[in-house]
């Protein structure tokens, strides 16, 4: 057993032999001390007998390839995004092996994608199928490292919010097939993608509520929302039920067109807003807007997030923004407790605003 360092462009690289076989792999350093403890680490496995990988052949398609094979084979929602992330993967690295794909080519991989108009996050899901492409592989042994990937900085606050004169105007001008799709959203917060679906037997009129099932959702995890304590919500659901005769068949969606699911609803969306005079409002503003009104209503965040389908605290932050009326409404509390008519606040919390 014998090997030896070299570097090629900025990284260093091992060479060595083990059983008659040539082997070499990128260090993925720039630095020649790392390419030696590698080396050592190689020839420590050799000496045991370990499996050597010659990962010169490897590809990146094919990591790409069998990253799409475990999606499907887990039934993942985020297939479609991740054929469209491995598209510009392959556009970016063409034919290249899994040895060249560095931090430094990842690093210009991402320049080139953001100089090309691409959003952070659009970069960062293609990124992120990256390094999961890379740990697949280390883990079947075809690879012995991942590329350190560095992500590109976002801004994650969730800034489009609609209020309820918004939402009148939106209605107003709206076509009349996506209106309670409209409405429901903004009430309940739930995501197109599950509202569009829903079927009657999903609503319990008995319990006064809407579910959807565990695997039916983006987090994967079930949901109840018991429209009943909401008259709106449920003069909605009711008036749906109403119409649920179309031709003499019953239609099993919740929401539907002359009896038809609805599939997708952007363009009459997008008409809609820009009748109200807002273009450019998301649909997805609705789910931020009602997150924003359970925030108002004072509803704790853990069952504010079991309304909304927020798996996590943090996601869910991102969504409850402060606006200028709450701002208004902390410093008028603020102004209530300088003046003693606050008893809740103890004087001593903010001495600064005492009167001298």
């Amino acid at each position: 057993m014998n090997g030896r360092i070299y570097k090629r462009g900025g990284t260093w690289w091992l060479d060595f032999g083990f059983r008659g076989d040539r082997h070499r792999e990128s260090s993925g350093s720039s630095r020649k001390g790392d390419a030696n403890a590698l080396l050592r680490k190689r020839l420590a496995e050799m000496g045991k007998g370990g499996p050597m990988v010659n990962e010169e052949r490897v590809t990146l398609d094919s990591l790409l390839v069998a990253l799409e094979d475990e999606y499907v084979v887990n039934g993942r929602k985020s297939l479609k995004r991740l054929h469209t992330s491995a598209i510009h993967l392959r556009a970016g690295f063409p034919k290249a092996r899994a040895v060249d794909v560095t931090t430094d080519t990842v690093r210009r991989y991402t320049r080139k994608r953001q100089a090309a108009g691409a959003a952070n996050a659009s970069i960062q899901k293609e990124l992120a199928a990256l390094k999961r492409a890379f740990r697949l592989a280390q883990l079947g042994g075809t690879l012995t490292r991942v590329p350190a990937i560095e992500m590109p900085r976002l801004d994650n606050t969730r800034r489009g919010f609609l209020d309820r004169p918004h939402l009148d105007a939106i209605l107003a001008t709206a076509t009349p097939h996506i209106q309670g799709p409209v409405l429901f959203a903004f009430l309940t917060g739930w995501r197109k993608g599950e509202i569009l679906p829903l079927r009657w037997e999903q609503v319990d009129w008995d319990a006064g509520e809407v579910r959807l099932e565990p695997g039916t959702t983006k987090n994967g995890e079930g949901r109840t929302f018991p429209f009943q304590c909401l008259p709106e919500l449920e003069t909605l659901m009711r008036a749906q039920h109403d119409a649920r005769l179309q031709a003499g068949h019953l239609v099993p969606w919740v929401f539907h067109r002359d009896g038809k699911q609805l599939k997708e609803i952007r363009g009459a969306w997008t008409g809609a807003c820009g009748r109200a005079g807002l273009e450019g409002a998301l649909f997805h503003d609705l789910r931020r807007s009602a997150v924003r009104n359970l925030e108002r209503a004072g509803v704790s965040r853990s069952v504010a997030m079991k309304l909304t389908g927020h798996k996590t605290e943090s996601v869910y932050r991102r969504y409850a923004i402060v606006d200028a009326t709450a701002l208004s409404e902390g410093v008028e509390k603020l102004a209530r407790h300088k003046n003693g008519t606050n008893p809740r606040l103890a004087p001593h919390i903010l001495p600064f605003v005492r009167e001298a």
